[in-house]
């Protein structure tokens, strides 16, 4: 292989070295162009080994723009078929590729095999990328047949614009990914910038948590002035620490099965079901489990609860009560529920009224979790974003205690600077209010700030259920969902529909939104909203209202309507 000169030297022009190299390997040739979006890029695995290449390319121009800090590049599909594949970018402190480079991602991606020299040379310009500046790019990859050829790719490209450097994780789950990126920008602050530093961290602080003691008024501490002592020490815990875990057949069970052992010792019994022996999220993961509202294939949960992972562990659902009328879903509106109802308990423990605690949901949320979220954090701290992760980590960030999580079970906990500032001062002071503080630090520590992550967000679930004494029966009797429906309609141009209001209400066509609001007024708990699809020409329309029957007569009303567009 021939040596490469850096631009300092001035011989060889990296862009056009880099030109070179992916016409020679990578050719875009004839294939179709593609967005960059919230997920990333995703398709057909055969159709991507260019597009890996030059998001190579863009991970390390990004590395040099932002001075050389690190980047990172997660090759998954996430609950996509075994057939797919995509990728997308990691910022140095784990957050999503900033919107504005989504567009410099799709140049890049759609260029022409003779240009993409001049589009990669006038990009640097545009965001004063200093050649000379050392690149450094860290890759990770599902379980995916193809990902292990399309990771090299991003190798490949990476390591074209020299000064770089770059490395593989691997086998790892994208909140992993996002771990290590956060890790190696705090300096190890945040942990080991190492797939057993992620292990080590999450063990080490569901262990320390669940050591902590129940919180004051949970069921365990709930006794009346007429409860013997020897009643209430023989009370049994509605808590078991027994669960079932899918795992999609991805790339969850190398993440969970090392934690198994550990995690037995700390108290909590898993069993990992799905862990590779089928193929990827066939009947089973997350979305299976969210969208067909049953366990998942080799999943008995009739005497046990479940969770699901989706297929590189962003995602997590729980569900229990076996098959059929008897299955009971609790999605990502109960989670982010549970923790609220959580944290809430313990500032009101220790009486503690600093830092704002506030829910971020979307359109999509049941409205009876939209109720009930307001009575346990008042109605100005429970808020909607436009649909999308990036939109709810963005609201979030307006919170000391933001927490957000999509229906589909993706979400996470951010806590600002202010309240762990505040946090450490009350840790120092005694009695209740500094032992909730130092419970809320440890709940902290269990969270993967960086991105919404299923491991994570299932042992803070089970720290949670264990200290709280609640039972799955418990969880779900904090309200009752309203029968809803979504429903997709075909258009011929989804374009001409507008919304605003976080999506809640479509401004274009005009009128149209006049006409739902009638039939919604004349249904009870009756709530409807249509969204264009950001990737197919459909219109999504999502309804809810008392009954089962009102539900689906508003829901055939509104398809009538956007159908007449």
């Amino acid at each position: 292989m021939r040596p490469r000169a850096s631009a300092a030297e001035g011989t060889v022009d990296p862009c056009v070295d880099a030109c070179l190299v992916g016409l020679a390997a990578y050719p875009k040739g004839n294939s179709p162009d593609f967005g960059y979006g919230t997920a990333g890029f995703r398709a057909k695995a055969d159709g991507l080994d260019h597009i890996m290449y030059r998001m190579g390319l863009l991970a390390a121009i990004r590395s040099k723009a932002l001075g050389g800090k690190a980047i990172g590049v997660m090759v998954t599909a996430s609950h996509n078929p075994e057939c797919d594949n995509g990728v997308k970018l990691v910022e140095p402190m784990g957050e999503m590729l900033p919107i504005e480079w989504e567009a410099k991602a799709t140049l890049v991606a759609n260029a022409s095999d003779q240009s993409l020299g001049e589009v990669l040379k006038r990009l640097m310009e545009e965001v004063d990328a200093d050649a000379n500046i050392i690149a450094k790019v860290v890759v990770g990859r599902d379980t995916r047949k193809s990902s292990p050829h399309l990771a090299l790719a991003v190798l490949d490209g990476a390591g074209a614009l020299q000064p770089a450097v770059t490395r593989s994780l691997g086998l790892a789950t994208t909140p992993q990914l996002h771990y290590v990126m956060r890790c190696l920008e705090t300096n190890g602050g945040y942990g080991r910038p190492t797939l057993s530093g992620y292990c080590d961290k999450m063990v080490a602080a569901f262990a320390s948590l669940t050591a902590c003691g129940a919180a004051e008024g949970s069921d365990q501490t709930a006794t009346t002035a007429t409860t013997t002592p020897a009643a209430a020490e023989s009370k049994t815990p509605k808590y078991v620490p027994e669960l079932v875990v899918d795992c999609a057949n991805g790339v969850g069970a190398s993440a969970l099965g090392p934690l198994v052992g550990r995690l037995k010792e700390a108290g909590l019994n898993i069993n990992l079901k799905n862990t590779g022996e089928g193929a990827l999220n066939s009947g089973c993961g997350a979305d299976f489990v969210k969208l067909k509202q049953q366990q998942p294939a080799n999943v008995d949960t009739s005497s046990i609860r479940g969770a699901s992972l989706d297929g590189d562990a962003d995602r997590l659902v729980y569900y229990y009560g076996g098959d059929g009328a008897k299955f009971k879903l609790l999605d990502g509106d109960r989670l982010a529920l549970l923790f609220a109802h959580y944290v809430a308990q313990l500032m009101k423990e220790g009486g503690l009224s600093g830092p704002r605690l506030g829910l971020v949901q979307t359109a999509y949320a049941n409205g009876a979790s939209t109720a009930y979220a307001k009575s346990v954090l008042g109605e100005e701290n429970v808020l909607c974003a436009k649909t999308g992760v990036k939109h709810c980590h963005h609201a979030a960030l307006a919170l000391d205690i933001g927490i957000y999580f999509e229906a589909n079970g993706h979400g996470t906990i951010l806590f600002s600077d202010n309240f762990v500032a505040w946090a450490v001062a009350e840790c120092k002071k005694p009695g209740p209010g500094g032992v909730a503080a130092k419970k809320l630090m440890l709940f902290r520590e269990v969270i993967n700030e960086a991105v919404g992550d299923a491991i994570s967000g299932l042992l803070a679930v089970e720290a949670c259920l264990k200290l709280l004494d609640w039972s799955c029966e418990d969880w779900l009797a904090r309200y009752d969902d309203l029968p809803n429906r979504q429903i997709k309609v075909a258009v011929k141009d989804r374009f001409i529909f507008e919304t605003a209001d976080a999506e809640r209400r479509c401004v274009q066509p005009e009128g149209l939104q006049a006409e739902i609001d009638k039939l919604v007024a004349g249904v009870p708990l009756g709530r409807a909203f249509v969204r264009p699809s950001g990737t197919e020409d459909v219109v999504r329309v999502y309804v809810e209202a008392a009954t089962v029957d009102e539900t689906l007569k508003l829901g055939q009303a509104v398809v009538d309507l956007v159908f007449t567009r």
